[in-house]
């Protein structure tokens, strides 16, 4: 079982990157930059080098005479094999292995460098160090146990994994087998019909799954970064099957996967086609307003859209919102954070204008870097080292089924954490309105990822406290992809709540409470009391100005 935080003790961050770092990507000769400057330091102080090379050096000494002065991490899986403690060359090689990462990150941590230079040499040898890895190489006792138990076979295979990879995947390991998944027939199976389709969106009506159902419907908004399948994957992790056993009317938002024609689609146009869908809802459903959920990006248009109603006075069209691992307030730091400028953060405009929109895999790319353990060199071992084929994951397979972010969206997103124009009143101008989220006084329900290396959970904290009205925080145990997909039965689940919501983060989380379990029911009961009266259920979907067109999950979500 995961372990939980000790009491009091604020979860650390998950990762030196984030969301901010996928959008605006890191350039090679900014990694190349910070090695120069590690290096010219330790050129201008040859005692302190020679110090720690000296320390270096004992510490190695005594790996050599059989002493063991290190351990692994205890959440670090690369070493658990026993041959990495039992055989004395495995054993000597991982000690000086661990020898040289203390080494360097105290050489960094006691040098004259600024406080900044010194976030980010340790950012780029985190990088160099998690490469170097014995476990990355041929000599790994599975690699070895392997390449004799097939007869050298896995070396073959390897060697060909490897060579696609390069031909076909950018030459990062595959994370996923891609054969094993089709959208519409093992993903994505929840039945419904598309019944109202924009430029930008189709917008999903699902079957009810229950002989009662409330009045009010519920509006799920996904990221435009990610196709809107997260919600419904397999049935025994579907969200959208959770609600609709449950009660809920439930609509899904399905954004077109943009190309080059569509580069001048910027977040007003996002908003706009969005309420345009919230329109249709209504109408639908016959409910005068909506309940509104939205994830990550789809969180930020939401609450642009919230703005945008109320400065027109149509507020009343929304009754409450519920944000998923959702950054309204982009003030966060990083490591990786120090990488961006003003230059690198035209050029990034810059490159995307150019091709009309940024690619979905350099993103990808980027956000592999930011758990290049679990999602870089762990794939490497098992597809290049042991020969084998990636795991059949539905996750996995989401999560490389990337979309492409048309260049004006990818230019306001960049504003977004330039400026982080929420954090005050009319900062943000949305289809020429502009917008207070202070005035949103809407009831809403916030779910942070303890261990979220895309929006870190205490960004998320912050960006409740942005809206108005009565608002609710939980932080789940999970990143933030499993802090969503979270159904109920799982034994590894909890979080944690505090209906006191300081301005301090980590006040909030000294006085929070662990739940075991799954937010999904917490949430659920929250909901249904904001979802109006029970009616009975109608099995028809759509209305004949808004009639059933094609099936779910729809065909936007099939173009790649």
């Amino acid at each position: 079982m995961k372990d939980r935080p000790a009491k009091g003790v604020p979860p650390p961050p998950a990762t030196y990157i984030n969301a901010q770092n996928a959008i605006t990507g890191l350039r090679g000769r900014d990694l190349i930059s910070t090695l120069r400057s590690v290096s010219r330091h330790g050129l201008r102080h040859p005692l302190y080098t020679a110090k720690h090379m000296l320390a270096l050096g004992g510490q190695l000494g005594r790996v050599l005479l059989g002493d063991t002065p290190h351990h692994p991490g205890p959440r670090d899986e690369r070493f658990n094999d026993p041959t990495w403690s039992q055989n004395p060359f495995y054993r000597r090689g991982l000690q000086a292995y661990l020898s040289w990462q203390k080494q360097t990150r105290q050489w960094i941590d006691g040098s004259q460098l600024s406080h900044d230079d010194r976030a980010r040499a340790h950012f780029l040898f985190s990088l160099i160090n998690d490469a170097l890895a014995p476990s990355n190489s041929l000599l790994n006792p599975l690699a070895v146990k392997e390449l004799f138990n097939t007869g050298g076979l896995s070396l073959l295979r390897g060697l060909n994994h490897l060579l696609d990879d390069l031909r076909h995947n950018d030459g990062m390991p595959r994370q996923v087998n891609r054969e094993a998944f089709e959208v519409g027939k093992t993903l994505a199976t929840t039945p419904g019909a598309v019944v109202f389709r924009n430029e930008l969106l189709e917008l999903i009506q699902y079957k009810p799954m229950s002989e009662k159902q409330y009045a009010r419907p519920l509006l799920v908004v996904p990221p435009q970064i990610n196709k809107f399948y997260i919600f419904d994957l397999s049935p025994h992790n579907s969200f959208v099957q959770y609600m609709l056993k449950n009660g809920l009317q439930v609509f899904m938002i399905s954004w077109r996967n943009p190309d080059p024609r569509h580069r001048e689609w910027g977040l007003s146009s996002y908003v706009q086609a969005l309420e345009e869908a919230t329109n249709a809802c209504r109408a639908i459903s016959g409910s005068r307003d909506v309940n509104l959920m939205g994830a990550c990006a789809g969180g930020l248009t939401m609450a642009a859209l919230q703005g945008h109603l109320h400065a027109k006075r149509q507020l009343r069209r929304v009754h409450c919102a519920t944000y998923l691992v959702s950054l309204l307030d982009s003030q966060f730091d990083s490591p990786a954070s120090l990488f961006i400028d003003e230059q690198t953060l035209e050029a990034a405009k810059r490159r995307s204008y150019q091709h009309g929109v940024l690619d979905g895999r350099e993103m990808a790319r980027v956000f592999a870097w930011m758990r290049p353990n679990d999602l870089v060199w762990n794939y490497w071992i098992n597809n290049y080292l042991l020969g084998k084929s990636p795991p059949a994951f539905d996750i996995l397979y989401w999560n490389n089924d990337s979309t492409r972010l048309p260049a004006a969206l990818h230019g306001d997103l960049l504003d977004f954490y330039k400026h982080n124009p929420l954090a005050h009143a009319a900062g943000l101008e949305v289809c020429g309105t502009p917008i207070d989220l202070q005035k949103v006084t809407l009831d809403s329900f916030t779910v942070g990822g303890e261990n979220d290396h895309i929006t870190p959970w205490d960004a998320v904290y912050r960006s409740t406290l942005l809206l108005g009205g009565e608002r609710r925080f939980l932080l789940a145990n999970s990143g933030h992809i499993q802090s969503i997909i979270n159904p109920p039965g799982n034994p590894k689940a909890w979080f944690m709540e505090n209906p006191k919501l300081s301005s301090d983060p980590r006040a909030w989380f000294y006085d929070a409470q662990q739940v075991d379990g799954s937010w999904w029911p917490t949430w659920l009961e929250w909901i249904q009391k904001r979802s109006g009266a029970q009616r009975e259920t109608l099995s028809t979907l759509g209305t004949p100005n808004y009639p059933p067109m094609d099936p779910a999950p729809g065909t936007y979500v099939l173009v790649r």
